[in-house]
């Protein structure tokens, strides 16, 4: 049971209830839900109704409304917990593991995981990941502990993955713009296409050699396979990545791993930085291609 307060700051102009616990990142559905499903709001301790007029000093309480059910069902599944608070967690994936089931990946998944820690803990919930990860794409996952947590999430989420391309890329720092969409009849594959969507991604060598370079990359989109796309369509796909013509000997996957989360917290506002160390396979990658002593992890 989480329980949030609120005090009307002196100076600030006495408004409805339901208009203050907007400026608060309430959306209209939170706050039905709790008027009806989490026991109703409080003024200094009393009950009271949406339309009541909060003045500077007052404080409004209120408890988020249960979680609602899910059909994903609770498996053993080892879970790597980053970070973890009232409002947000971070998990940190293995490659190879799908974050939600899908037609394909019908359970075994974080999702499942997470629903087995949150029993384990005699909690109840459901998973509310912000962002997702293909399958074979290791690293952070930000997941909202409740529907008040997520919007606010998604909003101040800031990614950092480190990818290892193919070659030498053409700038030390760049941004790639290149609009993507779906690759032909392909449920999977992306490309580059004039009838794609805006894309942006931004990228900072952090070693390189003429084999292969490790770079820091940031999404100022979030489109399926932005940086696997835009990296193989400027002619440096990344190591691995078969399914878009990236060099296979030295990795089983693509070499992509998301290894920072920055967010902040929904709550009290603060900032949270998580980083996740480089998985073995890519980190035998970046020694098999003369990069491991060449770079430096407090840099990201």
């Amino acid at each position: 049971m989480t329980k949030l307060e609120y005090t009307l700051a002196p100076g600030m102009p006495a408004q409805r209830l339901n208009l203050f616990l907007r400026t608060q990142g309430l959306t209209a559905g939170l706050i039905k839900a709790v008027k009806y499903d989490g026991g109703g709001f409080f003024c200094d301790g009393a009950p009271v109704h949406t339309d009541h007029i909060v003045r500077p000093g007052q404080t409004v309480s209120f408890v988020l409304p249960p979680e609602p059910q899910t059909d994903v069902v609770p498996q053993d599944i080892p879970l790597h917990i980053a970070y973890e608070d009232a409002f947000a967690a971070v998990l940190d994936k293995p490659a190879g593991i799908a974050v939600h089931p899908t037609l394909n990946y019908p359970d075994g998944t974080l999702a499942n995981g997470w629903l087995y820690y949150l029993q384990t803990q005699g909690r109840s919930g459901v998973f509310r990941p912000v962002n997702r990860l293909d399958k074979n794409t290791s690293g952070l996952v930000l997941c909202a502990q409740n529907a008040f947590a997520a919007p606010a999430l998604a909003a101040s989420a800031e990614k950092t993955y480190l990818a290892v391309t193919a070659g030498t890329l053409p700038q030390r720092h760049g941004f790639i713009e290149a609009p993507i969409g779906r690759q032909g009849d392909s449920i999977i594959g992306r490309c580059v296409t004039p009838n794609g969507k805006y894309s942006l991604t931004e990228y900072t060598v952090l070693a390189e050699t003429d084999r292969y370079t490790l770079a820091a990359c940031r999404l100022h989109t979030g489109r399926t396979h932005q940086i696997r796309v835009h990296m193989a369509y400027i002619g440096h796909p990344l190591a691995g990545d078969s399914l878009y013509g990236g060099p296979v000997q030295d990795i089983a996957r693509q070499a992509l791993h998301c290894a920072v989360m920055r967010f902040q917290n929904p709550y009290t506002h603060a900032r949270v930085r998580v980083q996740s160390p480089l998985p073995p396979d890519m980190a035998a990658l970046l020694g098999t291609g003369g990069l491991l002593d060449k770079w430096q992890p407090d840099a990201l």
